[in-house]
């Protein structure tokens, strides 16, 4: 069994240890791009367990689905294996509910379905260092008062890999159960209404996880609450309502992941720390339609992103919401969003370097009055630009300025927003462009644009 060990420096207490323990791990990337002035000092890493879990019901054979009737107990199979051995169970389907409690290794080879028939939790996950891989679980059942799932998690060190999920209400649910890898699963939750659905994956006093290369479809959410430093990388989430909505999470990175047709990309809420690199968030659409969400949250980087299709491309209540730190967003691009980039904080710490905007209906929206210059702007490119480049430096000659003229209608009265791009509004804003009978507010003032459309590094 290999161990890696990577000690990223500068944190809140001088610096954290990730660990991640597993067979033929490698390439665990750090945590670093952080101020070094905020992040997490009391994250329950070291704590024991506690017995956060409602009591599962226990429902006998005859209430389950009669197609499991026939079905032998997998967890015949589970009990007669030796403690850290590996289990190659015979191809064909097995009846649920398992319960591990001891360090095993599960081989299913993609042949081994483990069905519960509809009722309760399918797997339960409660030992240290295993291995579960290859199994399809189904059949959880449909209660949000007991977290109906297809797999709990509440061991450390575990590798979840490859496995099949559907049927189930909320798919892979971690709580207190850190330094494992979750890699290479498809989750698919009960085929409910979006608000009544289950979590795809959901991660609660969890730290240290690796959250990578899956395939997340038609859930609700994937969530971190109170769960810091992990990382999601390469997965990709279709149809749901957040793609990852952390909550109290310091210090997770969120990177090279694809997320499309959900009604909300990523959602920072309280987070201080961390960011997200080279994501693809597209047609976040709908009233609530957002690819980067920020509520009160500190110290994030948004970098080399392509935000593309969404309603609103980034919408920021509130954030940065500590004292003396910035949200930096650098080299992504907006492009063909109704909104680029919503700040409603009138108190600044912004800063956007290097960035594309190009085809958005509008590039800003910076609410509270006075707050335009609030926010720091470097370099970045927009279509909408009306200077030159005399020199040839690929830089304007003039800064761009972004002012809102009857944009001020529908940036006040939301209910309005209806009427944006209509030709009463369109000739509006022409009318008052040309003569203005109302002192237009500044959105954002870039003192130096680029002039040409520059090359983005996909990383």
């Amino acid at each position: 069994m290999a161990r890696w060990r990577m000690i990223v420096p500068g944190l809140a207490l001088g610096a954290f240890s990730l660990f991640v323990t597993a067979q033929g791990v490698g390439n665990v990337v750090g945590i670093g791009e952080t101020s070094g002035k905020l992040g997490a000092t009391a994250d329950l890493s070291t704590a024991p367990r506690v017995d956060v879990d409602r009591p599962k019901p226990t429902f006998p054979l005859y209430t389950r689905d009669k197609r499991i009737h026939g079905y032998q107990p997998f967890q015949e199979l589970v009990d007669a294996a030796p403690a850290g051995s590996v289990l190659k169970p015979p191809p064909g389907s097995y009846s649920g509910p398992v319960v591990l409690k001891k360090p095993l290794t599960i081989e299913g080879g993609g042949q081994v379905t483990i069905d519960a028939g509809d009722r309760g939790t399918v797997f339960s996950l409660e030992a240290d260092n295993s291995v579960l891989r290859g199994i399809r679980l189904t059949g959880s059942g449909d209660n949000h008062d007991t977290d109906d799932s297809c797999l709990d998690v509440r061991g450390h060190g575990n590798v979840i890999e490859n496995l099949v999920i559907d049927n189930c209400l909320f798919g892979i649910d971690l709580k207190q159960s850190s330094n494992s890898i979750v890699r290479g699963n498809k989750i698919k939750s009960k085929p409910f209404d979006l608000g009544v659905r289950g979590d795809g994956i959901r991660l609660w006093y969890s730290n240290n996880n690796l959250i990578e290369n899956n395939l997340i479809t038609d859930t609700r959410d994937m969530v971190a609450w109170y769960s810091h430093r992990n990382i999601y990388r390469g997965n990709e989430g279709r149809r749901s309502r957040y793609s990852i909505h952390f909550m109290f999470a310091n210090n997770n990175i969120v990177e090279n992941n694809r997320f499309i047709d959900n009604a909300v990309g990523i959602y920072f809420m309280y987070m201080e720390g961390g960011g997200a690199r080279n994501n693809l968030i597209s047609h976040a659409t709908g009233a609530t339609g957002m690819a980067l969400g920020f509520k009160e949250a500190s110290d994030i980087f948004i970098e080399n992103n392509e935000i593309i299709y969404s309603a609103v491309g980034v919408g920021s209540d509130l954030s940065p919401f500590q004292p003396d730190t910035t949200i930096r967003f650098k080299n992504n691009r907006f492009a063909y969003n109704g909104i680029a980039v919503q700040l409603t904080s009138e108190l600044g710490g912004n800063q956007l370097d290097d960035n594309i905007f190009e085809g958005n209906l509008t590039d800003v929206f910076q609410g509270g009055r006075g707050s335009g210059d609030k926010n720091q702007w470097t370099g970045n490119y927009f279509d909408t630009y009306q200077g030159f480049d005399k020199n040839g430096d690929g830089y304007g000659d003039t800064p761009h300025e972004d002012y809102a003229y009857a944009d001020q209608i529908w940036m006040e009265m939301p209910p309005a927003r209806f009427f944006k791009t209509s030709p009463v509004l369109e000739l509006l804003n022409f009318l008052e462009r040309l003569a203005p009978f109302s002192a237009p507010e500044l959105q954002a003032r870039d003192p130096r644009p680029r002039h040409l459309k520059p090359q983005r590094n996909q990383g």
